[in-house]
């Protein structure tokens, strides 16, 4: 790994300048920042930013594999993504940016982390505790996907600079452990923080705008998320010195409407529209941003055989629909050599009405119905107490509510009286899960697929070129083999179907 670059660490005018035109590209030469101006507070809002931005479309490969989306009509086969062939090319913008050609370079998280980084490293010198606190925070998530994507990746040798400029690779279950030891001092730290030392943190906050209670809640959900990442790791053996650790914290987990998204200030023009939007619905200018990822005929037959309509705001419906079907979807990696075959225009894009409205929403970080679905596997399993039932129940209204099902409390309970009737096992409650994330955290769909095996009777990709199931990790990219070659060749020869991360039993 290279020494890692700054990625768009000079966000200052979102503070500043509220949405003027250029606010995600105002550093004209991120590889050479004037690190000496920068403050906590102006380093905060692109982290959140990329952050989220990082979670919520960076994983469209993800919500393929997991029956979540699938290629439309418009296009050809789709290698390496429907053939699972995948090499040291594919996906690399998890571990280094895109090239800057690209109008709006996807971001890396090592990017991203070394923003945090240096804002910790600076609060830390300044005594401003908060944004101490959040940078552990927003660590633990970017190593969580490192390792949940990679297995062993370098995390004690990164972020310093030229002291380890080919840095080693840490054993991924080594890292979930100091990232929850990480996350025991950010809860700590926003704890006791004392807000009137933490210059600007209620406008640097695009998210909980300095709520110290809101940060305890996320730390200790994210905790509890490396946790249940790791059921299988535990087994009938529950973690109970790391729950006694969240309990002890005392102010609990996200719960309903206690959504954690963010806005910069996201707005109808160029490089400020949410980003879910701008990928996959319209861009700036009207146009469709994305005729490529549409409904999954799995996921969508599912739940129009469950009643359940969320499969309306999920998908919209085709904008030119054919033979009579509203809301249509493909078999993933089906190669249909009709040429008459519906088109992207008859079929159901990916940015329904229950995840993106327009240009200035807010996007998620971390929703609430994730949280409280993380929440129900746990008193399943015993680790926290509580009723199971409820705790699942609540977490599927929560569902309909995030999406603004009409009449949502309603339409909960009915689907809770039919097909999503309570069955007292993890395996229930973690397919309830899958179906309530549909589009919103693709990557988790993955983790749990490989954690689990859920659910059961997932499709495996039509392409005649499929090798194998369905990849159970990513590999290193290309640049690691050319300027780290020592540490990752210390890996030994990684295998896309067979090398699976440490939780992965």
């Amino acid at each position: 790994m290279k020494k890692v670059i700054y990625s768009f660490i000079t966000l200052l005018l979102i503070v500043s300048a509220g949405c003027k035109k250029d606010f995600f590209d105002i550093n004209k030469n991120p590889n050479a920042p004037t690190e000496d101006v920068l403050t906590p507070d102006l380093i905060l809002p692109n982290v959140l930013h990329q952050t989220a931005r990082k979670m919520a479309t960076s994983y469209d490969f993800a919500a393929h594999w997991t029956g979540y989306w699938a290629r439309s009509g418009s296009f050809g086969p789709s290698n390496p993504l429907e053939s699972y062939d995948i090499n040291t090319n594919y996906e690399t913008n998890e571990w280094v940016n895109e090239s800057t050609a690209n109008y709006n370079p996807a971001v890396s998280w090592y990017n991203i982390m070394m923003d945090a980084d240096v804002m910790q490293r600076k609060a830390e010198a300044s005594g401003q505790t908060f944004y101490v606190g959040i940078a552990k925070v927003i660590k633990s998530i970017g190593f969580m996907y490192l390792v949940d994507s990679y297995n062993n990746v370098p995390y004690t040798e990164a972020f310093q600079g030229t002291k380890f400029i080919t840095p080693k690779y840490d054993n991924g279950q080594d890292i979930y452990r100091d990232l929850l030891v990480q996350l025991d001092d950010a809860a700590k730290i926003f704890a006791s923080v004392d807000m009137n030392a933490n210059a600007g943190i209620t406008t640097a906050d695009i998210m909980f705008n300095g709520n110290a209670l809101k940060w305890r809640k996320l730390a200790n959900t994210q905790r509890l998320k490396l946790l249940i990442h790791q059921s299988e790791v535990f087994g009938a053996t529950p973690p109970t010195a790391e729950i006694a650790k969240i309990t002890a914290d005392g102010s609990g987990f996200l719960g309903a409407g206690e959504t954690a998204s963010v806005n910069p200030g996201y707005a109808k023009n160029e490089f400020q529209q949410n980003p879910f939007w701008d990928t996959y619905k319209k861009t700036f200018s009207g146009s469709t941003s994305d005729d490529f990822n549409r409904a999954n005929n799995y996921v969508l037959n599912k739940l129009k055989a469950n009643d359940d309509i969320r499969y309306q705001y999920y998908f919209s419906a085709a904008s030119t629909p054919v033979g009579g079907l509203t809301y249509r979807g493909y078999n993933f990696g089906f190669v249909d050599p009709d040429p008459n075959q519906p088109k992207a225009a008859n079929s159901s894009d990916v940015a329904g009405p229950g995840l993106v409205k327009g240009p200035e929403q807010a996007l998620w970080l971390f929703t609430s119905v994730e949280s409280m679905f993380l929440q129900a596997e746990a008193v399943q399993r015993g680790w926290l107490p509580g009723n199971a039932r409820t705790a699942y129940e609540n977490a599927v209204r929560e569902s309909f509510s995030w999406l603004g099902v009409t009449n949502a409390t309603a339409t909960a309970n009915t689907y809770l009286a039919g097909a999503g009737a309570y069955q007292s096992n993890v395996q229930f409650i973690v397919m309830q899960k899958y179906l309530s994330l549909v589009g919103i955290n693709n990557f988790e769909a993955w983790v749990d697929y490989r954690r689990l095996g859920v659910p059961s009777d997932l499709p495996l990709s039509q392409s005649p070129s499929r090798v194998g199931g369905v990849p159970v990790r990513l590999l290193y990219p290309q640049d690691e083999y050319n300027n780290n070659a020592a540490n990752v060749g210390a890996q030994g020869e990684i295998s896309a179907q067979t090398s699976k991360v440490f939780w992965d039993k």
